[in-house]
């Protein structure tokens, strides 16, 4: 089959929920037997997010080959059970850097640059190597912010000129817009909707749906208005209210027959039919009313929940594979060093530390690990989680309060976490981490390899610092249990508390593997402990 293209923007503001659109429609035609790949197009120059502040733009989402990349990636494999690559996040900086590099390489043989054609063609580049490294059949490419936004334009231009490259056929497109609710007349208004796909029409682009998002019902009046003033049919012009969870979108759109749309005017037989008896199930049990659990999560990003996206939804995922409710507790790391009081941390059931860089707010979370190591408290550190969970134990065990990493006290007496040697001579900050997929060999009998109920596994990094090996004897003297190890021994990957019910840190992200229907293991087996020391 010729591979076919979705395209998806957005109108009236950003974050409209492209992203969740573009994961659930994915499912969609996986459902229906079709292999799918989603690609995301950031419009902002940076090469990579990998060193924006996660109040810039939210987490960074690893893939497997190391690429770091938009959180939506995360949506995108959360849905369709995919693992993607580097070729599916794509920036205008690194559209830039590549022509630039072929200008300095005399590719174009003394041409003048320009954004058409030489841009485009990257652009419209990048999109085709998605089936050639995913082997996708169906490729959704979303693009970020807004229609009418400069910085989107090369982009919309591409796609665009790919209606022409690829045929009608082989093409959709898709505008997710956004309908604002007067609350002093108490109703939904489509104008911006029509002024937004008016700006679209205008750079070429017809879109053949609209999907029309909203926080209210939305009346068929308002989806006949939508139809006749933006020349889209009726039957794809698609409601989308507001609902309690992500995971009922794939529904939402298939009980409107989106599916079905899409592959009879793309001229495509679905394989099977799909089956969402899982998929609704698991619904059914996001639903149903559980016992609820807290877990505290603290860290220095807390205002912005989307910087720890994974992290929350991992939790999630593993709540529901143990019939809980999990309630997150959000404490700013910055605040909880400041406090003498930390009676904040008593009615959690468990406590996490996720990942995160620089000194700001690590004696916040400190303090909470050395809580949960005195109280019994279960614990899961994750990244910066791990190796503050060794700093502490260390303070506790040399009675140096200095111990710490070389990230935040170079001249430590006790640098139990260090810089790991091939990142001593690196000046770039960006891509040049431990980054990716590396395996990870289990110690029998720990937490870990119950958990896991494997020996071998195969874990997503991004981290510069790691144990330092010279303390590896007096850490385990401590106890400290190095429960799982780079194949090489060199490298710790996870460790564990002894005589603690639960108190592990990983130098990997576990919540980047993290399904709906399959909770990562570590975060099910620390909320089996969170669900049991909650109900003491």
């Amino acid at each position: 089959m010729k591979t076919k293209y979705i395209f998806l923007t957005g109108g009236v503001l950003s974050s409209v929920g492209k992203g969740v659109t573009a994961a659930a429609l994915g499912r969609l035609l996986k459902e229906r037997g079709f292999k799918v790949a989603i690609q995301k197009l950031d419009p902002y120059i940076n090469v990579d997010p990998g060193t924006m502040s996660p109040y810039q733009h939210g987490e960074v989402f690893v893939l497997d080959d190391g690429a770091e990349t938009d959180l939506d990636l995360g949506h995108y494999e959360r849905f369709i059970d995919t693992s993607l690559n580097q070729v599916c996040n794509v920036t205008t900086g690194q559209v830039y850097e590549e022509v630039i590099m072929r200008e300095r390489r005399g590719d174009y043989l003394g041409g003048t640059i320009q954004v058409i054609p030489h841009i485009t063609d990257v652009i419209k580049q990048r999109i085709c190597m998605v089936p050639k490294t995913t082997g996708a059949e169906i490729v959704l490419v979303e693009v970020g912010g807004t229609v009418g936004d400069i910085e989107s334009l090369p982009f919309l231009e591409a796609f665009r000129q790919m209606k022409g490259d690829l045929g009608r056929k082989n093409s959709f497109y898709i505008h997710v817009t956004w309908l604002p609710y007067i609350g002093a007349t108490g109703e939904l208004k489509t104008k911006p909707t029509q002024h937004s796909v008016r700006e679209l029409r205008s750079i070429g682009i017809s879109p053949d749906m609209i999907i029309a998002r909203s926080d209210h019902p939305v009346e068929e009046e308002l989806l006949d208005k939508i139809s006749l003033f933006c020349d889209v049919e009726k039957k794809a012009v698609i409601p989308m209210e507001t609902t309690d969870t992500l995971y009922n979108i794939p529904l939402m759109l298939e009980d409107a027959s989106v599916g079905e749309f899409i592959i009879k005017k793309m001229k495509i037989k679905e394989r099977q039919s799909p089956s969402w008896d899982a998929w609704r199930e698991m619904i059914s049990d996001v639903r149903k009313k559980k016992p609820s659990v807290k877990v505290a999560v603290v860290g220095k990003y807390v205002e912005l929940l989307d910087a720890y996206m994974s992290v929350r939804e991992a939790l999630h995922h593993a709540g529901l594979a143990n019939g809980v409710d999990v309630e997150i507790s959000w404490i700013h790391s910055v605040k909880l060093e400041k406090e003498i009081d930390i009676s904040i941390l008593e009615d959690a059931g468990g406590i996490l530390v996720p990942g995160g860089f620089g000194k700001r707010g690590t004696e916040g979370k400190i303090k909470a690990i050395k809580y949960a190591r005195e109280n019994k408290v279960p614990y899961l550190g994750l990244c910066l989680g791990m190796q503050l969970m060794v700093a502490e134990l260390a303070r506790h065990h040399f009675s140096e309060k200095d111990a710490n990493s070389t990230e935040f006290n170079p001249s430590t007496t006790h640098p139990v976490i260090d810089l790991m040697p091939d990142q001593r001579d690196i000046t770039d900050k960006g891509g040049t981490m431990r980054l990716g997929l590396y395996p990870c060999q289990l110690q029998p009998d720990t937490l870990a390899a119950k958990a896991y109920q494997t020996e071998l596994v195969q874990e997503r990094h991004r981290h510069r610092f790691e144990l330092n090996n010279a303390y590896r004897d007096e850490l385990e003297e401590a106890g400290m249990i190095f429960s799982g190890l780079s194949p090489d021994n060199k490298l710790v990957e996870i460790a564990e508390l002894r005589d603690h019910p639960f108190m592990l840190g990983t130098q990997f992200h576990p919540e980047f593997l993290s399904r709906p229907y399959r909770a990562h293991p570590l975060f099910t087996a620390f909320l089996q402990a969170v669900v049991k020391h909650s109900n003491r």
